[in-house]
Parts: C-alpha cells; sequence; structure tokens
C-alpha cells in the first residue's frame, strides 16, 4: 500500500476529504521526524513507539579502495511494535495468504 492508497482508504472510511487527510498525515509524518531529530521518541498505544536508536562507531572498508573508512557514531530512526500490533499481524490468516500468493508469483 502506497501512501495515495492510505489517503484513499482513510478518506472513504471516515468522509473527510482526501485533502484534509493529505495534509494530516503529512503534518504527523513531519512531526515524528522532527520528535527523533530533537531526541526525543514517540509511544502510540496499542500501535508502538518511534524511538532512535544508537549505532557505535566502527571500521567499515571501502572494496573498491581497498581502505579502511571510520564510520562514527550515529542515531538511526526505528519503530518497535507493540505487544497488540505484534498478536495482531502474527495470527493474521490474510499475511499468509499473500505471502503464498508472492510466492507463487516469483517462480
Amino acid at each position: 500500500m502506497r501512501k495515495a492508497d492510505l489517503i484513499n482508504e482513510i478518506s472513504d472510511k471516515t468522509g473527510i476529504p482526501k485533502v484534509d487527510v493529505l495534509v494530516t498525515l503529512e503534518t504527523m509524518f513531519k512531526s515524528v521526524k522532527n520528535s527523533l531529530a530533537a531526541g526525543e521518541n514517540i509511544y502510540i498505544r496499542g500501535f508502538g513507539s518511534f524511538i532512535t536508536k544508537k549505532r557505535a562507531a566502527k571500521i567499515g572498508r571501502n572494496i573498491k579502495k581497498n581502505i579502511a573508512v571510520e564510520i562514527p557514531e550515529h542515531f538511526i530512526p526505528a519503530f518497535k511494535p507493540a505487544k497488540e500490533f505484534m498478536l495482531e499481524i502474527k495470527t493474521s490468516k490474510n499475511i499468509k495468504e499473500t505471502a503464498e500468493t508472492d510466492d507463487d508469483n516469483e517462480d
């Protein structure tokens, strides 16, 4: 599902105009980015948490030039789903059927 599909679905289910749904979603995405950039985690009960994870400094390799490169410590965004969310996904039969049809289409 793409962002446009999500906007259409929310608009159809709620009756809110698509433009208003788009503005709301964009504002939510911007708020999540700004909060994580400021070092604040976001916790949404029943859904999950948007958090930042610290990656330690390490030595990487540039294979083309065959030299060692120092990668400084940095933070990356991450999503940790809530237990209820995980349980719903694990028990969903639609995902298993979708995964099987995706496997069949690859052959």
